[in-house]
């Protein structure tokens, strides 16, 4: 059987990739903080079993991840992905004015738990027979610098260069597993929204992010999601260490 685990699946990208693999006849295991009844109680080819978590605590993600690892290692499993999409865009504010309980969540959630799941996930199947893929969401933040996303475009260029990184040692140790990056640039989420919300003080660029949302700019999550589960699809044409984005299918 195959399995997938998706982190972010309440909304967004994150339902919208569970949605497609499961249509794909791939078995999902979704975590967020909050419930998604759509996928619990679709009739797809693909089963959906959730896992609520909230990913800023690293002791319940950490015992979650336990949980999950046990349960899969009960289940004749085939082949295994992990899709690690869940992120935060708040705070957005200048370097300065920003609250400490909230950038230490955004560094939780975006950079830290990525981190952490990946050691156990690569512990935990160290010793068997699994090709192990691994594609963590990124932005193209992480390679530009904008004003009031200090935060946000650290934690990403964080998390690029940790993948980067444990792609070279799975090449080195010649485990055979794969892990890269997913580049699903401007889309119409919740997120989208938040960025619309903030202050001109905040961040200066918001009326470009408006303008994206009126010139119907963003493109819709199930399109997007698309892209990424087509290439998780065909596992032999993913390259270990490679950087993937929505911008190599729709120039």
């Amino acid at each position: 059987m195959n399995y997938a685990v998706v982190t972010g699946t309440s909304k967004g990208l994150g339902a919208s990739i569970a949605k497609l693999l499961m249509e794909a006849s791939v078995n999902v295991i979704g975590l967020a903080r909050g419930r998604n009844q759509e996928l619990e109680n679709a009739d797809l080819p693909g089963s959906y079993k959730h896992y609520q978590v909230d990913l800023a605590d690293m002791e319940q993600t950490e015992k979650t991840f336990e949980n999950i690892i046990s349960f899969l290692k009960e289940q004749p499993v085939e082949s295994l992905q992990l899709i690690q999409n869940a992120a935060v865009v708040t705070p957005i504010e200048q370097v300065g004015k920003q609250d400490t309980a909230k950038l230490t969540t955004h560094v939780h959630v975006n950079l830290l738990s990525p981190m952490v799941v990946t050691n156990l996930w690569l512990n935990a199947w160290r010793d068997s027979d699994l090709s192990l893929v691994i594609a963590n969401v990124t932005s193209g933040a992480a390679n530009r610098s904008v004003y009031g996303w200090n935060a946000y475009g650290s934690t990403k260029a964080g998390l690029d260069r940790y993948t980067d990184t444990v792609a070279l040692e799975q090449e080195k140790l010649e485990t055979g597993n794969k892990v890269f990056l997913f580049d699903p640039s401007i889309m119409d989420t919740d997120m989208q929204g938040e960025i619309r919300s903030a202050d001109p003080s905040q961040f200066v660029d918001v009326d470009q992010f408006k303008n994206y949302k009126a010139e119907n700019k963003l493109r819709d999550t199930d399109v997007v999601a698309k892209v990424l589960v087509d290439h998780l699809l065909e596992e032999e044409s993913i390259e270990n260490g490679e950087y993937y984005s929505v911008k190599d299918v729709f120039k």
